[in-house]
């Protein structure tokens, strides 16, 4: 940090570059007009550079301050943001899920949530990607996998993979349910990114009949298009109970044992102090064993 200004130096010049007055920038930080003015002078000096003229009104930045000025407020800015990102607030939580357990389980239950706790911000990160409880700034995070997780983690089970085929109910129609390994064959088939079809069929000792296929990026994209007709779906049962309850999709009652991973909640060991996690794990627990 040697080659760098001093701290407060740099401080104090972001703020009366802003308020372009010492004085102003004195009752911003609580502080002396003359600390002000020396800490800016001492930066001058370190710099060896003019960064303000003196005017009778007040101060005027340089060109080379301006410039100065512009990257030191966004430093500033930037710390700030990381800051505000990793500290913890009372009452706001933020949770990692991917985007098919936010769109098919987490958001249609957020009503539920929200009339029982009115009071916590629950902030949904969406994505694919495996946040880190540390740079990301989150609090909680639900993936599946198997345990353990990390030494630094906590795993709670939420759902333990439970595939099914899914389809509209105009798709199969015609057909008996549950429906035979044949039909199964016959019906057009929708893929995602777990691609479970191969095994599935190899298991049923059947070959795809389809004459067209379907392939998503995201099981929650790969659900929707079952539900618009377009084939049939494997997905986990909890991702789909809502839409089979509510008829738009049906549940061809074939039985997969399909090797796949489990839906878990994951907590650090040690966080900092936040009521609010821990009423959002208990919430989160108790909707998913109903």
């Amino acid at each position: 940090m040697t080659d760098l200004p001093s701290l407060n130096s740099l401080r104090a010049f972001d703020v009366a570059g802003r308020r372009l007055s010492f004085r102003a920038a004195a009752d911003e930080l609580g502080v002396t007009q003359g600390a002000v003015a020396q800490h800016v002078r001492q930066l001058e000096a370190d710099l060896g550079i003019v960064l303000f003229d003196r005017v009778p009104k007040g101060l005027a930045l340089t060109s080379i301050g301006r410039s100065y000025h512009d990257r030191v407020a966004r430093a500033f800015s930037d710390l700030r943001s990381a800051t505000a990102q990793i500290k913890p607030e009372p009452g706001k939580v933020t949770i990692s899920v991917t985007p098919t357990f936010a769109s098919k389980w987490l958001i249609p239950n957020l009503p539920d949530f929200s009339d029982k706790h009115p009071d916590i911000d629950l902030r949904i990160l969406a994505t694919e990607k495996v946040s880190s409880f540390h740079s990301d700034g989150i609090d909680l995070a639900i993936r599946q996998g198997n345990p353990p997780f990390g030494a630094a983690l906590n795993a709670t089970l939420l759902f333990a993979q439970d595939v099914i085929a899914v389809s509209a109910p105009t798709l199969v129609e015609h057909a008996a349910v549950p429906v035979d390994a044949t039909t199964l064959a016959q019906l057009p088939k929708i893929h995602d990114t777990h691609d479970l079809w191969p095994r599935v069929l190899a298991d049923l000792d059947v070959v795809d009949q389809s004459k067209r296929g379907l392939r998503l990026s995201q099981t929650a994209l790969a659900v929707d298009a079952a539900v618009s007709g377009q084939g049939v779906a494997l997905v986990s049962r909890f991702l789909v109970s809502a839409d089979i309850a509510a008829a738009n999709l049906l549940d061809l009652g074939l039985d997969f044992q399909v090797d796949s991973l489990d839906f878990y909640l994951l907590t650090l060991r040690k966080r900092a102090p936040n009521p609010a996690i821990g009423t959002v794990v208990d919430w989160l627990t108790s909707q998913a064993s109903e």
